[in-house]
Parts: structure tokens; sequence; C-alpha cells
């Protein structure tokens, strides 16, 4: 299996396994993880998506990119376009704990998950223009969105990598820790998520996201339906009753 996949509780773990490869994203790897990415949202409240080795992944497969004519690039940035994005707009939350390397489409599939939880030894970048070519799953989409266009253009354009404090700098991850440290800490956020209500966190993504591309009036009235709706929510009834109650 390219990608290990376990359950603790309301948790669950998808690890990339190619540490040989420092877990270059092939097409196989990026299937095992769509089919683990489906079971994922039936099965538990939380995903969180890591590497094995010195690497989270290390980008595209280059012994595949060379094969590749125009026709088999679009099936495979197809593949994983669709891929993120389903990632992204999962009903429940995605943390990545990035623990190496995230190059290329490695960075690609963090950016499109909801929090980015670095090691101090992970380093970053979309080195894909020293190959002649350019990000292909989101890369000149989601890094500008994150930190800004300039930023995304120098990065983008000279291909360069960056450590985990200058990527969390540039607002490019969410949190720096130390490596040892780097499970416990996503699995400590991913419990917290856990235990909220199920539908609120659904409709918390759904408004989150939809600012990103909605203009802020027909954004606002989003919200405001998903919240109205969330009165009809018996885990909304419960935990206000708690709350008057004094139990939480």
């Amino acid at each position: 299996m390219n990608v290990l996949y376990t359950v603790e509780d309301k948790i669950g773990i998808a690890m990339l396994n190619r540490p040989e490869k420092l877990n270059a994203l092939d097409t196989k790897t990026r299937e095992e993880l769509k089919e683990i990415v489906e079971r994922a949202e039936k099965e538990v409240r939380v995903l969180i998506i890591t590497g094995s080795g010195k690497a989270f992944a290390a980008g595209a497969d280059v012994n595949e990119l060379i094969q590749r004519d125009p026709i088999k690039a679009i099936e495979a940035t197809k593949l994983g376009t669709e891929l993120y994005a389903r990632i992204e707009e999962l009903e429940i939350a995605t943390i990545a704990a990035i623990n190496g390397f995230a190059l290329g489409g490695g960075l690609e599939l963090a950016m499109a998950c909801d929090i980015r939880i670095a090691s101090n030894k992970a380093k970053f970048g979309q080195p894909e223009i020293n190959l002649g070519i350019i990000p292909g799953a989101g890369g000149t989409q989601r890094l500008p969105r994150l930190v800004g266009l300039g930023m995304a253009k120098k990065l983008v354009l000279t291909g360069e990598m960056i450590d985990a404090n200058e990527a969390f700098r540039i607002g490019l991850v969410d949190e720096v820790v130390e490596h040892e440290k780097l499970m416990d800490r996503a699995k400590e956020i991913a419990n917290k998520i856990a235990e909220k209500s199920k539908i609120a966190v659904k409709f918390a993504k759904r408004a989150l996201n939809a600012s990103m591309n909605t203009a802020l009036r027909d954004g606002l009235r989003y919200e405001s339906s998903l919240f109205s709706i969330l009165f009809a929510s018996e885990d909304a009834k419960r935990l206000m009753k708690d709350f008057l109650e004094k139990r939480r």
C-alpha cells in the first residue's frame, strides 16, 4: 500500500508510505488516497494526512512526468485537481501534519487541507519551474490565496524552497512545532474538533470555503442561512442547554 490508513476513535490518519521515493505522488498513490478520503468522510470526524520518513510528499513522480504527452498530462492533472478539491470540500475537517519536504504536488495536497501543522524540519516549495513546467493541481490558485500574489509569484517563479519558520511567517502554515511533537499536536487539534457538533463543523467549513470565492454580500447571506438552519439541530439545542445549566 502506498498510503496507510488507521483510525483512532474519531480520528483517521492517512500516511503516505513511499519513503524511498520521498512519498512522491504517483498515480497509484493518488488513487489510494482518493479511496481513503471517501472512506474517512463516512467513518471519522477528522482526517490527518502525513508522510513517512523524511517527506510529507516531495511532489509528483518525475519518472511518470517524463513519459507524459499533453493528453496524459491533462488526465494526470485532472486526477490531482479533483482529489485536492474533494479533500478541500470534505464534510469533515482535515489536518496536514507536515513532517518533512512538502514540494510541488505535496504542497498542493497540504494547501487543500483545512489546517497545516509543520515540523520545524519541514521544507516547502513549488519547484515545477525547474523542470520546465508549472504547478498543475492548484499551486497557482491556492498559494496566492494563502500567502498573497507577490509571495506566490516569488515561490513559483524561482522554484526556491523555504523552511518552516518562513512558511509560518508568510501564512503558508498555521503552526510550527518540534519535529517529535508533530503528531501529538495534530491529534490534539483533531480531538478538539472531533468533540464539536458534526453538523456545525460541516457548515462552518462550507461558509469559510465560500468566503474565498464569493462577494462579501453574497457570503454574508450564505453564512446567515447556514447559521439559521443550525437552530433546528439537536446538537445546538443540547449544547445551549448544557451551557445554561453550567455543564460546560
